[in-house]
C-alpha cells in the first residue's frame, strides 16, 4: 500500500536508551487532561468551522460534529468527504484558539518521559500545528523523535486515523518496529483494540471524570495495563522491564 511518510520529526535530542522498545502516545487526555478545557474549545471551534463552511445553525452543525466524529474518528473526514471541504483549512478553523490558555502543565512529566526505555513518538488525530503547541506548552517536545499527527494519515491519498489498522500497520513498517515491542498509550479503547489484534502492548489511560473512560470500568482483555495518568505509568514497572 503506497502511503507518504506517517511520521514528521520533532526533536533530534530525543532520549532513548539502547532498546528495541517503542512508545506511541496519544496527545489529549493521555499526556495532558483535555476534558479540562481543551475539548470543550474544541467543540466550540469545530461547530463554528462546520456553521460556517456549510452555511447552517449551530444545531444541525453540532449534530454533524458529532456524527462525523463517530462514524470516521475525524470530524474532518466527513466534512471532506461528504461536503468536499478542503481538509487543511477546515484543522485550522477547528483548532484556531490559543492551546496554552486551555492546557494545564503537568509537574516532573518531561523528566519521567525521559527516563523510561524507549524511543517515543506522538500518535494523533489531532492537527500538527495545535499537537506541538500543546506540547510545548507540556514541555515535552524534546521528548519525542516524531509525531503522526492526522495531516500525515492519508493512506492512497484517503484519511485513514486512528483506529485504522491500515494506519497502525504502516506505521510500524515505517518505524521497523517489532510490534511485540511496541506500546500503545491511549484513553481511546477502540484504538487500543485494533493495537492488540497488531500484538502491540497496550496501555489503557484511565479517568472515571472523561467521557471515554466512565463508561468502561472494567479492564478489556486486550488492554496489558491499566492506569489513571501517565505518571503512574511512567513509574509502573511494567514502563521499565
Amino acid at each position: 500500500m503506497h502511503c507518504s511518510n506517517l511520521i514528521k520529526p520533532l526533536s533530534t535530542k530525543a532520549i532513548h536508551r539502547k532498546t528495541d522498545r517503542v512508545w506511541l502516545f496519544d496527545l489529549d487526555n493521555t499526556l495532558h487532561d483535555a476534558s479540562h478545557a481543551v475539548f470543550a474549545q474544541i467543540d466550540v471551534s469545530m461547530t463554528k468551522a462546520i456553521m460556517k463552511a456549510l452555511d447552517i445553525g449551530f444545531v444541525p452543525a453540532t449534530a454533524l460534529r458529532q456524527k462525523y466524529w463517530e462514524r470516521y474518528g475525524a470530524t474532518m473526514i466527513g466534512m471532506e468527504r461528504h461536503h468536499g471541504v478542503n481538509a487543511s483549512r477546515f484543522l485550522h478553523m477547528s483548532h484556531d484558539f490559543h492551546a496554552p490558555d486551555f492546557v494545564k502543565p503537568e509537574r516532573n512529566l518531561a523528566g519521567l518521559l525521559q527516563n523510561a526505555p524507549g524511543i517515543k513518538y506522538i500518535l494523533t488525530n489531532a492537527p500538527h500545528e495545535y499537537a506541538c503547541s500543546v506540547l510545548d506548552t507540556l514541555g515535552i517536545r524534546h521528548c519525542f523523535a516524531g509525531i503522526c499527527s492526522i495531516d500525515q494519515m492519508r493512506l492512497q491519498g484517503t484519511f485513514r486515523p486512528k483506529p485504522s489498522p491500515a494506519l497502525m500497520y504502516q506505521l510500524l513498517c515505517q518505524l521497523k518496529c517489532k510490534p511485540t515491542e511496541t506500546i500503545l498509550v491511549e484513553d481511546t479503547l477502540k484504538n487500543l483494540k485494533i493495537a492488540k489484534q497488531l500484538h502491540m502492548k497496550t496501555v489503557h489511560i484511565f479517568n472515571a471524570g472523561t467521557p471515554f473512560s466512565s463508561k468502561h470500568k472494567i479492564r478489556p482483555a486486550y488492554v496489558d495495563l491499566r492506569v489513571k495518568s501517565v505518571h503512574e505509568l511512567l513509574r509502573h514497572p511494567f514502563s521499565h522491564s
